[in-house]
């Protein structure tokens, strides 16, 4: 029998539960060290060259891929999606699952950035493997030199070149991330003024809360990162600070978070406890019933009232969602 057929995506939360959970404390510089890393990875003139523009599917749309040098010697690719009327910019986290592929199926006016993090899609390279479960674990023994962490100054600094490029798009710039993307948009986006709004979803990296919980798969990146901390001191202390549950704390723009009740690749918890961090009076909390699998019927629904809840998340108007 699968281990799927016979695993609670739950891991035994009902929806009551999931509302409750709280993060533990982060350490006591979590705050400094993020701000310090913000400042590292946004002090210098974004390095970047545009390669090429290639076909685009969409009628008024440029697309065209760049590259750029991180400050700590990276190569990392990204793409942009600039359509003829732009309303600002989105910025797009990307996760494991993601293919680096241009974004052309967004159906706002915004012009989008999706940057391949380092050892990922266009930012492939001798050093960091690509594999979700051993990309997962690069440089895992130091918060200095943590892959997440150096994903974390890629997206930052992506944001730099688009800005620099399109200088229109700070007037209303977005981030959007599921997954891993979610995850890494919850430890980038409370630190960075230049973001207006954000949408997380089934967001990973929830830090020392989510190694209370054992995926069903070996292959997975949270296993990974789970078996690593349990068995190394120095590991846990450096995902002690990958906590996007902590961070989300200080979020200062409105937020739509969703969360799934079920989960067999991301626990539910986790993906709770960095729901319930964010402020209330910026939260807006919708609630898959699945993550990391098709969506259900109800799941599919959902997704028309987000495209409606985009609409104006991603706009100047935005602030009336809170009310």
């Amino acid at each position: 029998m699968d281990a799927n057929d016979t695993f609670d995506p739950t891991f035994g939360f009902t929806l009551d539960e999931l509302l409750k959970i709280q993060a533990p404390p982060p350490p006591s510089d979590f705050e400094d060290f993020w701000r310090e890393t913000y400042r590292i990875a946004t002090a210098r003139t974004p390095d970047y060259h545009i390669e090429k523009e290639i076909w685009s599917p969409t009628p008024g749309v440029k697309i065209i891929r760049l590259r750029f040098t991180s400050h700590d010697g990276f190569d990392i690719g990204m793409w942009i999606a600039r359509p003829e009327h732009s309303t600002g910019g989105l910025l797009i986290g990307q996760g494991y699952g993601n293919e680096a592929t241009p974004p052309t199926a967004e159906k706002l006016p915004l012009t989008v950035a999706l940057p391949c993090i380092r050892g990922l899609g266009l930012s492939q390279c001798a050093e960091i493997p690509w594999e979700g479960s051993k990309h997962a674990a690069y440089g895992i023994k130091s918060r200095e030199t943590y892959v997440i962490r150096g994903a974390v100054t890629d997206i930052w600094e992506a944001a730099s070149v688009l800005l620099d490029l399109f200088p229109d798009t700070a007037s209303n710039l977005n981030y959007r991330g599921g997954s891993l993307g979610g995850g890494l948009g919850a430890i980038l986006v409370p630190w960075d003024d230049r973001i207006h709004a954000a949408e997380i979803n089934v967001p990973t990296l929830a830090g020392p809360l989510q190694f209370e919980f054992k995926l069903p798969h070996s292959n997975n990146p949270g296993t990974t990162r789970r078996e690593a901390a349990l068995s190394d001191p120095d590991c846990w202390r450096t995902l002690s600070y990958m906590d996007g549950a902590s961070a989300a704390r200080h979020f200062k723009v409105p937020v739509l978070m969703t969360p799934a009740l079920a989960d067999m690749s991301n626990p539910p918890p986790a993906q709770f406890a960095i729901a319930n961090a964010i402020p209330p009076e910026l939260r807006i909390l919708r609630i898959r019933e699945v993550g990391h699998r098709a969506p259900t019927p109800a799941d599919v629904e959902l997704g028309k009232e987000l495209d409606e809840i985009r609409k104006v998340l991603f706009s100047p108007e935005r602030g009336r969602l809170l009310h």
